[in-house]
């Protein structure tokens, strides 16, 4: 029986923890200093809007460590002495383990502006941050959010709950551009300043300016505007949490450097979830993917390769998932923020300019790529057995019905997204719509 300690407990961490234990009977220790406990952290947004309590969010209640002889510390790790297997601790304890893995996530960025230390400026990613924000933006009256994407649409949302005026600064030409295809970044655009956040576009920060108390006082853009506030959320994106593990032998770049079974450098030291920086990503793939179901992926393969046989890690079909204020949004697949080629797309826009459905395709074979969604859900296995299975485009849109998770919403749009594929190409789809949700899986299942 080995001791196998690993350090963080968020997604890829625990379901290492639970997945080791279901398959040996190794001893699992894991050490945290963000909380006592596991959490999801996309329902963080949650606890400080007051639609969830914080015990609400803990997937495992206490007895569920214990049954599972999971041994929870809640400590911080400063340095490791990898010759040694052992780990040193901020308040002097030390952690011998025989394997180790590193589960760190990732920390909010900062780009040293002057006055990003003062009280009142905060990111959103830890349950340390939410304890600050909900202390800093008590009784203010208005706050600044720096930087686009969806962490900064969720901060901005907590604080208009509260009816704290909220300035929104975003690089890009419009909302998340750097990401989305131009017309979903203008809906989400749109939809954000109707729910009266002040969305400034193209605009950063220069610089954060104090009162004579040492706290927020106003902002400075790069545009010369002077924007009073009483709070500054640093929203510009996430990277790896590995500075403790730099200068060591282990090695990093971006983040921590693994091979496809989750390996480091050094022999029974491995990484999984947000810090992990993969050495050969898949074709049009990222090396760093710092998103939850990844992590809940990573963590169960290192625990197969660790207690079974090795298994290598796959990074399967993408898929993401959000809100923007009341849109949802899902993305499957391909879905690159320019259409080019050899990829090209089909795209339909509701007239209230709320709901989007983008389907992405090969050019030359017509086969499908990807499916980009504002304002409406669609079936992960469908979508997904469509994209593995090479599914042509005529195919999809003749079964598109198939894939909506409300099939109320389906006679509405069906018929617009089927008429924008004949003007494109000319032609009346040769297929048939199916049925049923069965009818297509079984269709999957055949072929």
């Amino acid at each position: 029986m080995e001791h196998i300690v690993i350090i963080g407990n968020g997604i890829a961490g625990i379901t290492a923890a639970r997945w080791i234990r279901k398959l040996s009977d190794h001893r699992i220790t894991v050490i945290s200093s963000e909380s006592d406990y596991f959490f999801s952290r996309t329902a963080l947004m949650y606890v400080y809007m007051g639609h969830m309590r914080w015990q609400d969010i803990l997937p495992y209640d206490a007895d569920f460590y214990k049954k599972n002889r999971i041994e929870l510390i809640y400590n911080h790790i400063q340095s490791i002495n990898f010759d040694n297997k052992i780990l040193q601790a901020t308040d002097g304890a030390s952690y011998k383990y025989d394997r180790l893995i590193l589960a760190t996530g990732s920390k909010s960025n900062y780009f040293n502006w002057e006055g990003q230390e003062l009280e009142g400026v905060c990111g959103l990613y830890t349950k340390q941050d939410l304890d600050k924000i909900e202390f800093l933006s008590e009784g203010i009256k208005s706050a600044v959010i720096v930087g686009g994407g969806l962490i900064g649409v969720e901060l901005a949302e907590m604080l208009h709950s509260r009816n704290i005026k909220v300035v929104l600064l975003a690089r890009d030409s419009a909302y998340w551009s750097a990401v989305l295809p131009a017309e979903e970044a203008a809906l989400v655009s749109r939809h954000i300043l109707e729910h009266q956040i002040d969305l400034r576009h193209e605009t950063g920060l220069l610089k954060i300016n104090a009162n004579e108390n040492g706290k927020v006082a106003s902002i400075l853009t790069d545009k010369g505007h002077t924007i009073p506030c009483e709070f500054v959320g640093i929203t510009t994106g996430v990277s790896p949490n590995i500075d403790f593990l730099r200068n060591t032998p282990l090695a990093c770049d971006k983040g921590i450097l693994v091979n496809n079974y989750l390996e480091t450098n050094i022999p029974n030291v491995y990484a999984i979830g947000d810090c992990v920086q993969l050495r050969e990503p898949v074709k049009d793939r990222k090396a760093i993917e710092a998103v939850w179901y990844t992590g809940s992926i990573m963590g169960e393969t290192l625990a197969y390769t660790i207690c079974v046989e090795p298994k290598p890690y796959e990074q399967l079909i993408w898929f993401n998932s959000a809100k923007f204020f009341d849109i949802e949004y899902q993305v499957y697949g391909l879905v690159p923020n320019k259409i080019e080629y050899p990829l090209d797309t089909l795209y339909w826009e509701s007239s209230s300019g709320k709901k989007s459905i983008r389907l992405i395709f090969d050019e030359d074979t017509k086969i499908i790529k990807g499916f980009n969604l504002m304002g409406f859900r669609f079936r992960q296995e469908v979508c997904e057995q469509w994209i593995r299975k090479k599914t042509p485009l005529e195919n999809v849109v003749a079964n598109i019905r198939l894939a909506f998770f409300e099939p109320e919403f389906y006679s509405d749009v069906a018929p617009k997204l089927l008429k924008i594929y004949k003007l494109k190409f000319g032609k009346k789809t040769s297929l048939r719509s199916s049925g049923s949700l069965n009818a297509v899986l079984r269709f999957f299942k055949k072929n």
